[in-house]
């Protein structure tokens, strides 16, 4: 089939790849001319496990191409799927005008029916508008087009989004047109085959099962850091009543690991967008509010940790003043680059409003992190994880990417100067690390505090 995507961000472009990998002939447009430039050239704007290689295949075998004409893309796809941001307004709303000028410039350049796809995660009711928003184009062109407009929400975790779409747990559908629902279908049809995972619904039930989907995984991670809370002061281990709840498969052990709290570009704007999408139809979400409110809390636990152990507090942070922190993890979450609401960032901001210095690594988010943030004398960016250690007085990890995992407990002892390891994701026993001569603070571990 001919497909077009509007959009070449973590959704558009792994859909559009992943879309010609079995055989589809896609454009992928964006009004980014350096970023289409070199995407023609195989250079992958993000980082995600497996892309680049579907990537430059499917390039080379002419099922990709990538333009910044929007009329070449609409003349192009019989589909046409809008992937385009959706950043937070600002109270909190989706924003939901590059969506809006997609749908603007499919009414002004279709010649033919088109079935246009909401990918982007959108409030329930966006389809109406897209709708709307095409029909007055068309009108005011004097031009006589149908089109039919789809809800088809992605379900791609970032880190795995490649395996996801080849391998998808459910494929949803919105739409109340069979014509349109045979074309999807048929769009569909190869990751399909070994049993039906396609799920046809009305579009606005499609709407909200993206955010009610986000917001259960939220309320889950949240839900446990307030558990982790409560087993600090309780004397209790959350690692054990994690083991203790996860083995109940009506809970199962997905998304119950306490830690510094979550980032990215889903679960903190789909929370926020849910809650306000509710309170415009008059009701209140309490719970996304409180899911909400403690995750903006839980990323303030490891410069409270910090805080604790150096006799410093919320009004006078004077002891960590002058004091060097080795940081490792930047992302929000291993596999990514992505450091959008990433825990990382509210601690970093914190150390260095206290007077402090950090040594940071990670393994992929190192340019984002200087593209943020710029040359500042108090932030080092480090080659390897043991070059961070150096000169620190305390290492801190706040994302649990794999080679993490086993460390060197002799080798940071040796490096830093204090003995003191912060540990955001609990990635380690508290006995092994006491072992090895080091203070350990970690979530909810009421017995790895010395």
């Amino acid at each position: 089939m001919k497909i077009s995507i509007f959009g070449t961000g973590y959704v558009g472009l792994v859909t559009g790849a992943c879309l010609a990998d079995v055989g589809h002939d896609v454009i992928c447009v964006d009004i980014n001319q350096a970023k289409i430039d070199g995407l023609k050239q195989g250079i992958i704007p993000i980082y995600e496990p497996g892309l680049e290689s579907v990537v430059k295949s499917n390039v080379a075998q002419g099922n990709l191409r990538f333009t910044t004409s929007a009329a070449e893309a609409v003349q192009h796809g019989e589909v046409i799927f809008i992937a385009v941001g959706t950043p937070p307004d600002e109270d909190g709303s989706a924003d939901l005008q590059y969506v809006m000028a997609v749908g603007k410039t499919i009414g002004e350049l279709m010649q033919s029916y088109k079935v246009v796809v909401n990918k982007s995660t959108v409030p329930v009711g966006t389809a109406d508008k897209v709708t709307a928003v095409i029909s007055q184009a068309l009108q005011q062109r004097g031009f006589n087009a149908e089109f039919d407009v789809v809800s088809n929400p992605e379900f791609l975790k970032e880190g795995a989004a490649v395996a996801d779409f080849m391998r998808p747990d459910r494929i949803v559908i919105g739409t109340s047109s069979a014509f349109a629902e045979g074309v999807m279908r048929e769009v569909y049809a190869p990751f399909n085959r070994n049993h039906e995972k396609i799920i046809v619904m009305d579009v606005r039930s499609s709407e909200l099962t993206k955010y009610a989907a986000n917001c259960m995984l939220a309320t889950k991670i949240s839900f446990m850091n307030e558990m982790a809370n409560i087993a600090e002061r309780v004397g209790a281990d959350i690692e054990n009543v994690r083991k203790g709840i996860g083995s109940d498969p009506r809970i199962g052990y997905h998304f119950i690991y306490a830690g510094c709290g979550y980032g990215g570009s889903c679960f903190p704007k789909d929370v926020q967008a849910l809650a306000r999408t509710a309170g415009q139809y008059g009701y209140e979400s309490k719970i996304l509010n409180a899911v909400e409110a403690v995750n903006d809390k839980q990323k303030t636990k490891l410069f409270e940790l910090i805080c604790k152990h150096y006799g410093a507090s919320e009004t006078d942070t004077s002891a960590l003043k002058g004091k060097t922190f080795a940081l490792w993890g930047l992302a929000f979450k291993p596999n990514t680059d992505d450091m959008r609401e990433a825990p990382s960032r509210v601690l970093m901001e914190a150390l260095w409003a206290a007077g402090a210095t950090v040594k940071a690594y990670d393994p992929e988010a190192m340019d984002e992190t200087q593209r943020i943030y710029g040359n500042r004398a108090d932030l080092v960016l480090c080659g390897t994880k043991e070059a961070a250690l150096n000169g620190a007085n305390a290492l801190i990890i706040c994302t649990e990417w794999k080679n993490f995992k086993a460390a060197d407990f002799s080798l940071i002892k040796e490096c830093v100067a204090d003995d003191v390891l912060f540990d955001g994701r609990n990635l380690f026993d508290p006995a092994l690390v006491s072992r090895n001569g080091l203070i350990y603070f970690a979530i909810g571990r009421a017995d790895s505090i010395k």
